[in-house]
């Protein structure tokens, strides 16, 4: 049986409550070179004090300049070697699997084969915990990752069957409670098939939402890794 693993997001909201939701591994790419980017929209201005300190792709983007960004990205992205943009996703996956797992993932255990992208055109609200609300689009470079290690493949089944999504918002709330950010992530490991049918069964045009699959809430972007399931939202390239 093929599994999915996922990132599992726990996060105290603005208004109190807690949200858990499951979402790709991965986040916002660094900027290595600000000056090309500075050509097309001038002086940066990052969604966050974080991206900006991280120097993440995470950007105000005049709407008369998206197709210009969004080419510059495509070009600059498929190029392994590019020196502007990290074009890799090891520092990303091995950071986020650190803090889901606590687990030091080495270039062994896996296997990273590029998927092309997905461009997300139309605006939507950003559900980013240091953006959330503002008008968001997305342009994703998406790679297959796969576990080879049988080892940290247990890990991983292991630690995801460790906390009900009910367990992950308590922690997130314990921690907001001891003047933390609120937050506690973990690992979700989900049957392929189980998610690909459930997101099947509906119509097209009523996927790009969050679903429910074995209990646990999946974010809408989950959509992104899962190229046989047609969203409107989402132009594949």
């Amino acid at each position: 049986m093929q599994m999915l693993a996922l990132e599992r997001q726990g996060t105290v909201l603005e208004d109190g409550t807690v949200n858990v939701r499951g979402q790709p591994f991965g986040g916002g790419i660094h900027i290595l070179n600000p000056t090309p980017l500075q050509k097309i929209i001038g002086k940066i201005q990052y969604d966050s004090e974080r991206s900006k300190n991280e120097q993440d792709f995470r950007i105000l983007i005049p709407p008369s300049k998206w197709e210009l960004i969004k080419e510059y990205c495509l070009r600059h992205l498929k190029d392994e070697e590019d020196i502007d943009l990290e074009t890799e996703p090891d520092r990303e996956l091995i950071e986020e699997f650190f803090e889901t797992i606590k687990v030091k993932l080495n270039l062994g255990q896996y296997t990273v084969q590029p998927q092309g992208f997905v461009i997300e055109n139309n605006p939507v609200r950003s559900e980013n915990a240091y953006a959330r609300g503002q008008l968001t689009v997305h342009l994703y470079r998406i790679y297959e990752v796969q576990i080879v290690d049988p080892t940290l493949c247990q890990i991983l089944l292991t630690i995801s069957h460790l906390y009900s999504d009910p367990e992950v918002a308590a922690l997130a709330q314990q921690d907001s409670d001891n003047y933390g950010k609120g937050r506690f992530n973990t690992v979700l490991t989900l049957p392929l098939d189980s998610v690909m049918d459930t997101y099947l069964a509906l119509g097209r045009e009523e996927r790009y939402r969050e679903i429910t699959v074995e209990q646990h809430v999946l974010d809408e972007s989950v959509l992104a890794i899962l190229p046989d399931v047609d969203v409107p939202q989402y132009q594949r390239m």
